[in-house]
């Protein structure tokens, strides 16, 4: 069944929403009907409810009209949508990290599993997640990893809808933005978040910026839905000082030491055969300071080789050569 169909409808009924209910069952009933499960499409069509029944006084079944369900939130003036919906089938979720760094991110998601135990005790679970470090470790790989084992639908800020060359609008699509996570629980991603958070010490900065900045500290210290808020950055040192107290967890995605370097260049190669004299210990000395997606890069590189040259096996010199070709940024 979609995935995305049965988070719409449990999320209608937590919030008690009967309209979107009632849409939501109509969408699965087509959607098995499609499926060539007919027998189980005409079951649930008499089990459905109807709308006077699912959301209380004042729900109805919906019309004609009221037949969509609640629209991602737009940008005013340019009508577009200000965030990206990842489907959950779609994330990533396999990361490669120091045990120090991989507790951190479990503790992230077993609070939020807990979350409801959590509040019998006055406590909150950590719903606000900044990410930093250097390009190319894992930052978002990280965010679509805490969506996709919260069970969450992805959410990812546009921030070439969302930015505004029009005062006041930039901070008013921050809000629809932060007003939609609120209604309709979800994985909220801000990727470079600097793009809005850099410090309001800055002397460049005209006045719409610190404005921006101030809605986003607003809007991060009220944060109260039932989903989570990631932001990731590169550039942790431009960021506002009191963008860091807003969040309940700053964690460092850091580079790969030299034993996830092996572990990473083995699972990525794992589809194919690799000789009995590849060294990756040698390789992974030779990789130190790469990052992820260059290491990942490295061992697709080698495969390639192999394949291309049609041979069945990659061998060390395959991932050596591959080594040169990398574009290294200082």
């Amino acid at each position: 069944m979609n995935a995305t169909l049965l988070k719409r409808l449990f999320g209608a009924l937590q919030k008690g929403q009967g309209r979107d209910i009632s849409v939501v069952c109509e969408r699965i009933i087509e959607d098995q009907r499609r499926r060539g499960h007919n027998k189980l499409a005409t079951e649930l069509e008499r089990l459905a409810p109807s709308g006077e029944h699912v959301g209380g006084e004042g729900s109805r079944s919906p019309g004609p009209e009221n037949r969509a369900l609640a629209p991602l939130p737009l940008s005013r003036r340019e009508v577009a949508a200000l965030v990206q919906v990842i489907p959950h089938d779609q994330l990533r979720h396999y990361m490669i990290l120091p045990p120090s760094v991989e507790s951190r991110f479990m503790r992230i998601e077993k609070e939020y599993a807990a979350r409801t135990r959590l509040a019998n005790f006055g406590l909150r679970a950590r719903t606000r997640v900044l990410l930093h470090g250097p390009p190319g470790c894992g930052k978002s790989l990280g965010a679509e990893r805490l969506a996709w084992a919260t069970g969450l639908p992805m959410h990812k800020v546009r921030f070439d809808s969302l930015i505004s060359s029009y005062f006041g609008e930039t901070a008013g699509n921050l809000r629809r933005v932060f007003d939609d996570a609120e209604r309709r629980p979800c994985a909220l991603f801000l990727d470079e978040c600097d793009t809005i958070a850099r410090s309001r010490l800055e002397r460049n900065d005209v006045g719409e910026a610190p404005r921006v900045v101030n809605m986003l500290l607003q809007l991060l210290e009220d944060f109260r839905a039932e989903g989570i808020v990631i932001a990731a950055t590169n550039v942790d040192e431009a960021l506002d000082p009191a963008i860091f107290r807003r969040f309940d967890e700053v964690l460092e995605v850091p580079r790969p030491g030299r034993g996830e370097i092996a572990r990473l260049l083995k699972t990525t190669v794992s589809a194919v055969e690799v000789g009995p004299t590849v060294s990756w210990n040698h390789l992974a000395e030779l990789l130190e300071g790469c990052s992820c997606s260059e290491v990942v890069q490295v061992a697709q590189s080698a495969a390639k080789r192999a394949v291309m040259g049609n041979r069945a096996v990659v061998e060390q010199g395959d991932f050596e050569a591959s080594i040169p070709e990398l574009h290294r940024v200082a």
